[in-house]
């Protein structure tokens, strides 16, 4: 399937969020196809408005031993523990998608202070990327990501920090794992965040019965897929219940279809990203889901995304 134009007849597909302007609503998620310039490119020819880079720390780092990945039923279970060639030489994978894609690019960070986050965020910044994922939300490092993304005040400080060395727009990816959420959302909020991305991965675990051992090495580790999704959705509408069109959400959690897109755009997502489904059914997953959007949004009298956002009925705000 050919990807879509932008304008699919009377329906405009296009996002502008932070100043950057989305040809539709479907992000590449962090984690997933992002290795090499050569990936992101196939992702964004495919349909994809834009790219989200493996999360990057200043330093190159291994991350967990095999085995790190469990498939489920209806998830994923990963910990890869934020494996990266380190900022600096990933680099080049930046570059050979600059030359050869004119969509964003956004850098996702991580760091082991507040420090290494700001200083991540300059030098991402000096790649040339359009805008800066705040991974505060990782649940398989230790000491790396989650440890930031549940504490309100921390929240606050750290996109503060980030926000003064990136010098472009901010994202935060917050944490599911968490009694009160629009907490960490307010607190990103105030710090400057550019829009929230809702969520990351849910710790979790899978043990094998004949051996009694963990499955993964690290024991726990991130769940994504479809079982996901219906949390992300409680996410995304509650903050958005709360925080309206005030900062915009980037919903993100077991979105396979256009169908649990639309959902999430209901809930109040402005855009969504996709991950786990790409590693199953491919690059051409960007460009069905821009036509099932399409269709949806025709045949429901919707004409922008902004007037899909958040009109889900039933639900008092």
């Amino acid at each position: 399937m050919e990807p879509p134009s932008e304008k699919m007849g009377q329906i405009d597909l296009s996002v502008d969020m932070a100043g950057i302007h989305f040809e539709n609503p479907f992000m590449l998620a962090s984690g997933i196809l992002d290795e090499t310039g050569g990936s992101m490119v196939d992702i964004a020819e495919h349909g994809a408005s834009s790219v989200v880079t493996k999360s990057l720390s200043l330093e190159p780092r291994k991350g967990h031993p095999n085995p790190c990945i469990v498939e489920m039923e209806w998830c994923v279970l990963n910990a890869m523990g934020l494996p990266n060639p380190g900022i600096a030489e990933y680099g080049k994978e930046v570059k050979e998608y600059r030359e050869k894609v004119k969509k964003p690019i956004i850098a996702s960070v991580f760091g082991s202070s507040i420090e290494e986050y700001a200083g991540a965020a300059a030098a991402v910044r000096r790649l040339g990327v359009d805008a800066v994922e705040i991974n505060g939300s990782c649940p398989n490092a230790a000491g790396l990501g989650l440890q930031f993304g549940q504490d309100p005040d921390v929240v606050r400080e750290l996109v503060k920090e980030v926000k003064g060395a990136a010098g472009i727009p901010v994202l935060f990816k917050l944490t599911p794992e968490t009694g009160d959420i629009l907490s960490l959302a307010e607190g990103a909020k105030q710090g400057g965040a550019d829009g929230l991305v809702a969520v990351n991965t849910m710790r979790s675990m899978a043990v094998d019965i004949s051996t009694r051992r963990p499955l993964l090495t690290n024991v726990y580790g991130g769940l994504s897929g479809p079982a996901l999704k219906p949390i992300g959705l409680r996410c995304v509408h509650e903050i958005y219940t709360e925080l309206g069109d005030g900062i915009p959400i980037i919903g993100v959690g077991g979105i396979t279809t256009w169908e649990d897109a639309v959902e999430y755009l209901l809930a109040g997502a402005l855009m969504v990203q996709i991950g786990t489904a790409v590693s199953y059914h491919g690059p051409s997953l960007f460009a069905d889901l821009c036509s099932g959007l399409a269709t949806y949004m025709e045949e429901s009298g919707y004409s922008r995304i902004e007037d899909l956002r958040g009109s889900l009925r039933g639900c008092s705000r």
